[in-house]
């Protein structure tokens, strides 16, 4: 059933291979196994359940919580030919019988639900009556109480199962779930371990920020400057907050809706359109906005407050870049932010034991916000993933800042908490540091410690932000509850006696998001164009990392366009003539690109003339000389590699392998002259004898491997 898996994936969504994780979910899945899926947002969750849905004879039934993202998904699956419906509160009783016959009569074969439905006796004795093959279970982390997102109504989903005939597969989907929500939902769902499939959570395309101490108001305003043609959300905690950024963004002539649950059911839907249809660039939005929404194009999440705990913020920050391009998740940090959250929590009417969990839940984010280490790494390890390594691309991997040794000032600050027993917060503290005249002081007889005033240079707000920053290097601890205690942990010991250092690094800046080809504004302005004729949301027609595609690979024939990422024949049917011509008048105007798309069908026919006719290869030209050939031509790297399915890196060892046999390499198209002389200049200093490792571990870290090795190069010819 898998080789008619594939065939229906690129029939139907235009993709050659299946993403991680996914083929393993539907093995299971066609072998009518109970399955957890537990994968990035963007990921493909979805096609876990909509690839069986064509090849089971029953109907796939999809429990989720996302009333508003219903129609969405349902219209998506129209554009490429599936037929599905969908049942909820947003229907009339006349819409909802219609539907119901239309699933008996086996013209809607997939089926969303929301799970408040499920409490209705009338639709339970329904379902009895229909041949259900499939159960998925959407935003599954919703079943657990420890979860960040508890739905109570979830929890009739076992009851459901258990009174189904024939006994459908289940299939638990979720983007956000730590080992204790991933044993409650195995646990509840029939589950066996061994059939969860977790393909990790690191999301590549992403590039994580925290900014602390900016002016919140400024740097949005900055950054909407810089990045005024990309579309983005903005979180606030606080439907005050929304309205807020949401009027003062309207003056500065940004193009920007709002989203919270003070709006009427109409003028949410409204917002959400507007900014789903490509019509409004900016959504301002509470959390309420959090899971439905399925734009794919964002390009920006923007975190104007600090939210409550890690789940929510990666499942928010996760809706950017669900094509796979690549986009930006900035948490814009205040002290404020925590008071603000631990008021939300104790006003909240959950139990004591699950306000206790929500506390904890906070610390870690506030750690995450103090962390001088990955970002993605810090996300990853929370929800023990287990392959956990620097992503490259976060603020705190790009910062190249010196390090200082804060040694002292930490011991300083383990000494006063020892004295004050471990007893007080982090303020207390401080006010101890920095020998505040509080009359608290004097009232417990601080004033009386050795450690009274030894940060008596700095201010409170710095020595609060010290403390925090050995919280989230996990050298202290805070105590659960609205009134958290630091605490010492295992760590400082060593460093208490002197055996290993601390240290710390000294405002950071986020990028502006990559430029786009020129051809893709005209593409967007064609798939907004087409959308409105279709009555669909532009991503419905292509998503932005179709777009970029066939900005790379210029398509001239319907034949090429099924080359394309996410393009298969039914959006070949609909809409391919429009932007064949598009691309036909972008190359009539632009001659000197028509040599990008030259390379693929190029080498394709050179491949073809090195064969016998059989298959076997009759030439022998190692592949080294057919990648110098093409860069001497002026080709780049990414063309070349695009062209040749292989690896930057690979076609950066070929160009050295080149230089290596005496052939001329034009490397000042690769490498940048600045970045030359320094090398030179650590070279002189330390020498070759050790090898480069040495020399990389000198500089700074935009200078890679491949740059040091064409300087060694022309070093050693030229002495």
């Amino acid at each position: 059933m898998l080789n008619q898996a594939e065939e229906k994936l690129k029939e139907h969504f235009g993709y050659d291979d299946f993403r991680k994780g996914q083929k393993d979910i539907l093995e299971k899945v066609f072998d009518h196994q109970n399955t957890m899926g537990v994968m990035p947002t963007g990921g493909g969750k979805s096609i876990c359940y909509q690839i069986p849905s064509l090849l089971f004879s029953g109907v796939t039934l999809v429990v989720s919580p996302l009333i508003s993202l219903m129609k969405d998904q349902v219209d998506e699956l129209q554009e490429v030919g599936i037929d599905s419906t969908f049942i909820n509160s947003s229907l009339h009783h006349e819409e909802v019988r219609e539907r119901i016959d239309g699933i008996r009569h086996g013209i809607h074969k997939l089926v969303y639900v929301a799970p408040e439905r499920l409490e209705s006796a009338g639709f339970l004795q329904m379902l009895q009556s229909l041949p259900i093959s499939l159960i998925a279970v959407d935003e599954a982390h919703c079943l657990s109480q420890w979860g960040h997102d508890f739905r109570p109504s979830y929890l009739k989903i076992p009851s459901l199962i258990q009174q189904l005939p024939g006994q459908p597969a289940v299939l638990a989907l979720t983007a956000t779930a730590t080992p204790e929500v991933t044993e409650d939902i195995c646990q509840a769902l029939s589950i066996s371990p061994k059939n969860v499939v977790q393909t990790g959570f690191a999301r590549e395309n992403l590039s994580f920020h925290v900014v602390k101490g900016m002016d919140r108001d400024k740097y949005i305003k900055d950054y909407m400057k810089r990045n005024n043609r990309y579309s983005g959300i903005i979180y606030a905690a606080t439907r005050k907050e929304v309205e807020r950024l949401h009027e003062k963004l309207t003056r500065l002539g940004i193009s920007v809706g709002k989203y919270h649950g003070g709006l009427t059911t109409d003028e949410r839907r409204q917002m959400q359109e507007s900014f789903v249809y490509d019509e409004t660039q900016v959504m301002v939005a509470t959390n309420a906005f959090g899971m439905g929404i399925n734009k794919s194009n964002v390009r920006f999440v923007i975190h104007a407050q600090m939210p409550r705990n890690i789940e929510s913020y990666y499942q928010e920050a996760g809706r950017a870049g669900r094509d796979g391009e690549d986009s930006e998740c900035i948490l814009l940090f205040t002290p404020q932010d925590i008071r603000i959250q631990q008021f939300l929590i104790d006003q909240s009417t959950m139990a004591d034991d699950r306000k206790e969990n929500e506390y904890t839940k906070l610390q870690a984010i506030v750690n995450y916000c103090h962390t001088e280490n990955c970002l993605q790494a810090y996300i990853l390890e929370y929800f023990s993933d287990s392959d956990i390594k620097p992503c490259g691309r976060c603020s705190e991997c790009v910062d190249n800042r010196n390090t200082v040794d804060v040694t002292k000032e930490a011991q300083m600050v383990f000494s006063c908490i020892k004295r004050m027993n471990e007893r007080f917060g982090k303020t207390m503290v401080a006010q101890v540091l920095v020998g505040s005249a509080n009359k608290k002081m004097k009232d417990f007889s601080f004033t009386k410690l050795s450690t009274y005033g030894l940060l008596k240079d700095r201010t409170q707000k710095e020595v609060s932000q010290f403390i925090d920053y050995l919280v989230a290097s996990q050298f202290l601890k805070m105590s659960g509850g609205n009134y958290p205690v630091l605490q010492l942990t295992e760590n400082t010991i060593p460093v208490l006696k002197g055996e290993i250092k601390v240290e710390k690094k000294q405002a950071k800046q986020t990028t502006v998001l990559a430029k786009q080809h020129p051809l893709f504004e005209t593409l967007r302005g064609l798939r907004t164009s087409l959308a409105k004729q279709h009555q669909v949301a532009p991503y419905m027609v292509f998503s932005d990392q179709t777009l970029n595609d066939l900005c790379a690979k210029l398509p001239e024939t319907k034949e090429d366009l099924l080359e394309v990422k996410g393009v298969g024949q039914m959006k070949v049917d609909s809409y391919g003539e429009h932007f064949l011509q598009a691309i036909a008048e972008f190359l009539h105007a632009n001659p000197d690109e028509k040599k990008s798309f030259d390379l693929p069908s190029r080498l394709k026919n050179y491949e073809q003339k090195q064969t016998d006719g059989i298959g076997n290869k009759k030439d022998k030209t190692p592949s080294f000389l057919k990648t110098i050939e093409l860069f001497n031509e002026g080709y780049t790297i990414e063309q070349i590699c695009a062209a040749r399915n292989v690896k930057y890196t690979t076609i950066q060892s070929h160009l050295l392998q080149a230089a290596d046999d005496g052939i001329a390499v034009d490397f000042d198209r690769l490498v940048k002259p600045e970045h030359i002389a320094q090398i030179k200049e650590v070279v002189d200093q330390i020498g070759l004898e050790n090898g480069m490792k040495p020399i990389k571990e000198a500089l700074s870290e935009e200078i890679d491997y491949f740059t040091i090795r064409v300087f060694v190069n022309d070093y050693l010819v030229k002495g």
